[in-house]
């Protein structure tokens, strides 16, 4: 059977986007995802490309490079990822102070700050938020911090992804993985449904799914895991002229808290619930109409929790209605997909430990934006070449 150099686990735009890279360095890669059309965090993605948001060295120099591929992707893939400048409108609740919150020390109830970043917002009033966002309903906010950000398609720009990988000679395989081979010290491939494929090395990009893959073969990793839930919309004739996202989003307070160490315990048990779910609501529209409201984010530590869709689409339905009145109740379907998340906002890149030839590539909180020039680095840095920020990144095991 042929062992091929690289096995990537994972068809969402980290594994694309990796698999694409490798083959470009010259290696043989085959990709297996799960699913013909998976439920992934790739496809039920807003598409926000949120390069205003760097605060340090490290995280700036992702936005910037980011950016700057997503400009020239769609020529360089050879396939059209939608990418268009798009502004965000950061939404301030009607019952906080415009002025603490663009200054505020506690960005994303976390310790940041909107000043740190390399780009400043501006501070809109309810005016002037609602002559930019029509449909945004005033008694709903106190204001609204303005900023420059970018936009993709995210099913677009993965299957842009998959078919130059495809075109480089890189193989897809639609099976589940089962499990990961090794040898004593050294991986030597995967058992999936259908067979077991031999390779040198194994790039695990499966997202939420991840931690469980590596756990079972005895490696433990600070990855997790939110169970995302939004509503998505068939194309519509209403206008939504921005991306809308909360100025305090409340995702990345849930992730800080459940990824504290005192709640590894928590996420080993089987069915646990580690910190109480959230719900930011927002929206987006795509180019052909389309949009995505709301996100309602469990942390359950079963990846196969079941969810009472109903309950939750009602959820995210009172809210939008309440922010953006129009859009609560235009046709539309419950989605769920899982989000993988690190302890500290840094995505988990590079070599484990314990087994050789075993590599993840996950736990992004930009993961469309700074995927595709992490997935570069990684590439080259694989192929032999000294790489300091995927260095850098490896010590965040």
């Amino acid at each position: 059977m042929k062992t091929y150099d690289w096995l990537v686990i994972g068809g969402g735009i980290t594994g694309t986007a990796l698999g694409y890279e490798l083959s470009k360095q010259g290696f043989s890669v085959l990709l297996l995802e799960q699913a013909q059309n998976p439920d992934s965090a790739t496809r039920y993605s807003y598409g926000g490309l949120p390069y205003w948001s760097g605060t340090s060295p490290l995280t700036n120099r992702l936005c910037r490079e980011g950016i700057a591929c997503h400009r020239n992707l769609s020529e360089d893939l050879e396939g059209d990822t939608e990418f268009r400048e798009l502004g965000v409108l950061l939404t301030i609740d009607s019952e906080d102070d415009p002025g603490a919150i663009a200054s505020s020390t506690r960005l994303f109830e976390i310790a940041e700050s909107y000043t740190q970043f390399e780009i400043s917002p501006q501070l809109l009033t309810v005016a002037e938020a609602c002559e930019r966002e029509p449909l945004l309903n005033p008694r709903a906010i106190a204001g609204a911090l303005q900023l420059p950000h970018g936009h993709i398609n995210p099913i677009q720009t993965n299957l842009a992804y998959l078919q130059a990988f495809q075109r480089l000679g890189g193989e897809v395989k639609i099976e589940r993985v089962v499990s990961l081979n090794r040898q004593e010290d050294r991986a030597t491939g995967v058992q999936t449904t259908h067979q077991t494929y031999h390779a040198a090395n194994i790039a695990v990009c499966a997202g939420g799914l991840s931690r469980a893959l590596l756990k079972e073969i005895g490696i433990e990793v600070r990855l997790y895991f939110t169970h995302a839930e939004l509503i998505e919309t068939p194309p519509v004739e209403l206008q939504l002229n921005t991306l809308i996202m909360p100025a305090v989003v409340e995702r990345f307070a849930l992730e800080e808290r459940a990824s504290q160490p005192g709640f590894d315990e928590l996420w080993n048990r089987p069915n646990c619930e580690i910190v109480p779910p959230i719900l930011d609501p927002g929206g987006v529209q795509f180019k052909d109409g389309h949009l995505c409201l709301g996100q309602l984010s469990r942390t359950l530590s079963n990846p196969f929790a079941p969810v009472d869709a109903a309950a939750s689409e009602e959820k995210l339905r009172r809210a939008i209605a309440h922010l953006l009145p129009p859009l609560a109740q235009l046709p539309g379907t419950w989605h769920h997909c899982l989000v993988a998340f690190s302890n500290n906002s840094l995505p988990l890149v590079g070599k484990l430990d314990k087994i050789e030839g075993i590599y993840l590539f996950s736990g992004f909180t930009s993961t469309l934006l700074f995927a595709p020039p992490l997935a570069k680095h990684f590439a080259r840095w694989a192929n032999g070449e000294d790489n300091d920020l995927i260095a850098q990144l490896s010590f965040n095991h």
